[in-house]
């Protein structure tokens, strides 16, 4: 009699490999086909981005990286040729940056000219950007064009012409002071008045930039919460100061950041007009690094250099703390 034929019941501990219908080792073959695609793709970035990181280095990373180091020497323009022969002094150059008084009356002008031209800068961009937006319906283009060529003029060029515009003589300005009986300054040459010219000059420059970041942030505010706020009886200035500017924060802090980076870095303003006077009435710290570089001095000017460094970053980040969105 033969015997009856049994089936062995998988256990729950037994491991089945599925039936897939593909031959043993294809799913291993593949993950090393993507692995090599992978590295392929990323030797073919590298390969494509070291000229420019080769640039960067070179043009970038080692002048910052040897300007650093040159700051805490007292490297002159005679150990050029004998650049192992400077010594290493620490922060000796930053404790004689603030001992003198020049620099002191520059970081001083500096700050006049930031603390004073930012807000104005930003004031008046924004209202320009209102009433672009809201109260000036004819030629707005133009309106538009006119704000913002400055901004595209040379600075040189713009400081040129104010220069010319504020010649004690023959400048328009004090002719049509003039036409009132009014005997105009020496703009320029008066120690009341030069600085606050370059503030103006500078604000007129660049509201511009402020009024067209302002103008696409107004545009993106979205009309249905103006009518609610409207219809909840709120009225104009209520309803741009709960509503409008509080969804103007990131134009506010972009324009803000970019516009205080740049008038920390104030310099061909009085460069070109004032070279830094009348009795360094206008000079910036800027200004100062380069007549200290002119004069050979790289130390100082390297030195001083890195403290309008650690101004620009001290302000960004006191920007960003307060005019972040609070969300």
């Amino acid at each position: 009699m033969t015997p009856m034929s049994t089936k062995t019941l998988p256990g729950r501990g037994d491991v089945h490999e599925p039936i897939t219908g593909r031959p043993d080792g294809s799913v291993g073959r593949r993950h090393s086909a993507v692995r090599r695609t992978a590295r392929a793709q990323a030797r073919a970035a590298w390969t494509l981005g070291v000229p420019f990181l080769a640039l960067f280095a070179a043009f970038m990373v080692l002048p910052v990286v040897w300007s650093l180091l040159m700051s805490m020497t007292d490297t002159e323009s005679a150990d050029l040729r004998t650049p192992l022969n400077v010594s290493f002094i620490g922060l000796d150059n930053y404790v004689r940056l603030f001992e003198d008084e020049q620099f002191v009356h520059a970081l001083r002008n500096t700050g006049v000219f930031v603390l004073v031209g930012l807000p104005l800068t930003l004031a008046a961009g924004l209202a320009a950007a209102v009433a672009l937006d809201r109260g000036i319906r004819r030629f707005r283009a133009v309106f538009r064009v006119g704000f913002y060529l400055p901004v595209i003029t040379s600075v040189v060029a713009v400081a040129v012409i104010w220069k010319t515009l504020l010649d004690p003589r023959a400048g328009l300005v004090n002719t049509v002071l003039a036409w009132f009986g009014i005997d105009g300054p020496a703009w320029l040459a008066d120690t009341r008045f030069a600085l606050p010219v370059m503030i103006l000059m500078a604000v007129w420059r660049n509201l511009g930039t402020v009024m067209i970041i302002m103008l696409a942030g107004l545009q993106s505010v979205p009309q249905s919460l103006m009518e609610a706020a409207e219809l909840d009886g709120a009225g104009a200035w209520q309803r741009f100061w709960r509503v409008t500017f509080p969804l103007l924060r990131p134009a506010l802090l972009l324009t803000a950041v970019t516009t205080g980076i740049n008038y920390l870095q104030f310099f061909d303003e009085p460069f070109v007009m004032t070279n830094g006077g009348p009795l360094d009435s206008t000079l910036s710290a800027t200004l100062y690094s380069y007549n200290q570089f002119g004069n050979g001095n790289y130390d100082m000017a390297s030195a001083a250099g890195y403290v309008v460094f650690v101004l620009i970053v001290a302000l960004t980040v006191l920007q960003f703390r307060v005019l972040r969105d609070k969300d």
